[in-house]
């Protein structure tokens, strides 16, 4: 038979490599929110779910678990075919640990498969989540990416990452680039998901003595940032990335290609319009509208972004601060690499 375990023995499973946590929930829970690492073999399908739950809310639960066991019984061979060809210990969920998992780990259990059902499911693990979001106490130190727009911050973090630095990633996260046009090609992720991706990192790097990130605002896109991070983002190191305007202009495009969602870059400047001189606004329209992206963006840049970031970097004490000038984004992820290297060294 399956055992139910703790989120604690869920994730220090997950931590050896050596376990498959599968989501049983449908695609489209699987898809708002789930457990970092997880695939999703689902117990019912969206239609199927929405279905056994309106029998439930309207005739009886008894009604509904019939006709939830009608729906399964077709669906076995596949569904148990599936956790064949997984390897290794296995673990299951679903939304709070009730039928949909308990049914997948007693199924499994009878063709001699062995599945460990997480104890209250996902609903136990998200309140852990925001329980430790709330009370943790992390001991690194946070280094802040500062700059203008279009200095390269997130590219620099994560070439970082890859050379196996401690970064963690807000707009990665998010899943959006922190700005009124950050949304731009993108479907951002909600709280649920943010939150869950950021514990992970929090996790894995708990006994780095620094961590690098982001100088971000406290919202990104849908979400925003838990307050003892922002906490240790205020305090840290201000690295401050300083590239040729020109550079700017072309990790924008690079970023964002506004040729491929024009009503996209339109709608988003329509909101901020009000806030440029009139002129000046009225010339990004136009060459909105004309294609002229180079001239529209730099134009953003000079007279909307700069004055923003220039007015909240007056607020940061000098002894936070640290300048790094470079031609493009190579020469500051050299920098900054020799600089991390320095200060490992004298760690």
């Amino acid at each position: 038979m399956f055992q139910d375990i703790s989120i604690d023995d869920l994730l220090s499973l997950k931590d050896t490599g050596d376990l498959t946590i599968i989501d049983v929930r449908s695609p489209s829970e699987f898809k708002d929110a789930t457990i970092p690492g997880s695939i999703n073999i689902p117990f019912f399908n969206d239609e199927e779910r929405a279905e056994v739950g309106t029998i439930y809310k309207q005739v009886n639960p008894q009604a509904a678990k019939d006709r939830g066991l009608e729906i399964v019984s077709a669906k076995l061979p596949a569904f148990i075919k599936e956790f064949k060809e997984i390897e290794g210990k296995k673990a299951v969920f679903c939304w709070r640990g009730g039928m949909r998992s308990r049914t997948s780990a007693t199924v499994l259990s009878l063709m001699g498969i062995k599945a460990d059902r997480l104890d209250g499911g996902y609903r136990s693990y998200r309140n852990w989540v925001v329980d430790r979001l709330e009370t943790i106490h992390w001991k690194p130190d946070a280094l802040v990416l500062n700059g203008y727009t279009g200095s390269g911050k997130t590219t620099i973090l994560q070439r970082l990452h890859e050379a196996n630095y401690p970064v963690i990633d807000f707009e990665g996260h998010a899943n959006h680039r922190g700005s009124i046009f950050g949304q731009i090609g993108l479907e951002p992720n909600n709280q649920k998901k943010f939150d869950s991706l950021l514990m992970e990192d929090i996790r894995r790097l708990q006994n780095s003595p620094y961590v690098l990130l982001e100088g971000e605002s406290r919202r990104i896109g849908k979400v925003t940032l838990p307050d003892f991070m922002l906490e240790k983002k205020n305090k840290g190191i201000q690295l401050i990335i300083e590239l040729p305007i020109e550079e700017r202009v072309i990790n924008i495009l690079d970023d964002y290609q506004p040729w491929e969602h024009e009503q996209e870059c339109m709608e988003a400047f329509t909101r901020i319009r009000r806030r440029i001189h009139t002129p000046i606004a009225n010339q990004i329209e136009l060459d909105l509208k004309s294609g002229n992206y180079s001239q529209a963006v730099r134009l953003l840049l000079e007279y909307y972004y700069d004055p923003l970031y220039d007015h909240s970097a007056n607020q940061i004490p000098n002894h936070q601060k640290m300048r790094i000038k470079a031609n493009n984004v190579d020469e500051a992820t050299e920098t900054l690499q020799n600089y991390l290297r320095e200060k490992i060294s004298i760690n």
